[in-house]
């Protein structure tokens, strides 16, 4: 593994990408610490410790503790995520944007200027309704300096200029730099606070306020988990693809035996997020509407590690898990494709007794997809909840965390096997690579 990591360095191209992927990162993490002016970031870091459980405690997470710490990075990249999601969703209802979805290149570039129209929009929106909340003195009091108009307007244009930097940023990375820039922003975003975790986990023990023999099964089960997830990320159902033979003079083409992958886990880490999305609601809207009883009745029964929670949330995932998979993979238009290029399954008849038997092998690996999404989401909360372990250890961010590496890893894999040197994961060959 040292090895693999020093070839980097011997390929030009690699380090150039590796390095300018750090750098743009980099002002990312220096972003998030520049306070929006008027607001008071230690009054707004005390306000967020009572924040965890609801939505503002998410999007905390996400931008790396921007929002926590009144950054002009505090929407972070969500709004894009939003966008990209809404954008995905519409496709499916609207015919204008799905054919621009079949168009290839040109299609997805103008999708992608779509999103970012959808990007500016909610990020004007989600700046004014955090600068009023924060003014009005709805998420706490004292945190605004200078309220008025002015701080209103001011807040809104820069925390907006700040998400469309960060877009640009991604971009940015995902074009100069190695990996999905937005996915590495958001990785970076979460693993920011693990040195700060782990340094009070040590200072506990160091202080006897923890037992080691306390810690050590915390370990062993977050290292269990992420061997599930690697194992379930990478697991994939294959389903056998012949090739029709075709006569050209006195030459044979085709012929060749293929396969189609399907994933375990084909919706990826939105089933969660949109999950958790939609419990954290009622803890939300408590802050803003506090007189209201049967509101707070409802927070208290689903705030996370109860019962109710678990049982809504696991519902929820298995739902989303379905729901986005059948958004983002069509079984019907898989079959056309392959009738289209002399393609076919053996034993099954091309057009709809091909969709049919595809999305009937969707359905059941996605059902056992779905379990394994809510397990890794439910465990880290009980976990939380009954063991209290000392820092958050969140399924969705574990997924996200695992699922950006697994994925930069193998560009980064595929960078060097190209240039016949050894990868990460084994790939045997001589170092013929140009220095």
């Amino acid at each position: 593994m040292v090895g693999a990591f020093s070839n980097i360095f011997k390929i030009p191209e690699l380090k150039r990408r590796v390095l300018f992927s750090f750098l743009m990162l980099a002002v990312y993490r220096v972003g998030c610490a520049i306070t929006v002016p008027g607001v008071n970031g230690a009054a707004l870091k005390e306000m967020f410790r009572s924040q965890q459980g609801t939505i503002f405690g998410m999007i905390s997470l996400f931008s790396g503790g921007a929002l926590e710490n009144g950054s002009i990075f505090s929407l972070g990249i969500m709004p894009y995520v939003s966008s990209s999601i809404i954008l995905q969703l519409l496709t499916v209802v609207i015919p204008y944007l799905d054919r621009l979805s079949k168009e290839g290149e040109v299609g997805r570039r103008k999708i992608t200027q779509y999103t970012r129209y959808g990007t500016v929009i909610l990020s004007v929106f989600q700046g004014y309704m955090i600068a009023y909340g924060l003014e009005n003195g709805m998420l706490g009091a004292g945190l605004v300096t200078t309220p008025g108009l002015t701080f209103r307007l001011m807040t809104m244009i820069t925390l907006a200029a700040g998400t469309a930097f960060i877009m640009w940023l991604g971009e940015q990375i995902s074009e100069r730099g190695i990996g999905n820039g937005i996915s590495l922003i958001i990785f970076a975003g979460i693993i920011a606070r693990m040195p700060s975790a782990i340094a009070k986990l040590f200072l506990d023990v160091w202080q006897k306020e923890r037992r080691v023999l306390e810690i050590v099964p915390i370990i062993v089960v977050m290292v269990v988990v992420v061997g599930l997830i690697i194992f379930v990320e990478r697991a994939q159902r294959k389903i056998p693809i012949q090739h029709a033979k075709r006569v050209v003079g006195r030459k044979i083409y085709g012929g060749a035996s293929t396969f189609l992958p399907l994933r375990i886990n084909s919706a990826g880490v939105i089933p969660p997020i949109f999950a958790s999305s939609i419990l954290m609601f009622p803890s939300t809207i408590v802050k803003f509407l506090p007189q209201y009883p049967i509101m707070v009745t409802i927070a208290e029964q689903l705030a996370p590690g109860r019962l109710a929670y678990n049982f809504i949330y696991v519902v929820l995932i298995i739902f989303f898990t379905y729901f986005y998979t059948a958004v983002t993979f069509n079984p019907v238009d898989v079959a056309d494709n392959l009738k289209k290029s002399g393609a076919y399954i053996p034993g099954r008849r091309p057009g709809k007794p091909t969709a049919d038997y595809i999305d009937r092998i969707l359905t059941r690996i996605t059902f056992g997809g779905a379990l394994y999404l809510a397990a890794v989401c439910v465990l880290p909360t009980i976990l939380i909840t009954q063991f209290d372990v000392p820092f958050y250890f969140g399924g969705t961010s574990l997924l996200i965390v695992v699922g950006v590496a697994l994925d930069t890893i193998q560009q980064v894999e595929s960078h060097m096997l190209t240039r016949h040197y050894e990868g990460f994961l084994g790939a045997k060959g001589k170092f013929k690579g140009r220095r």
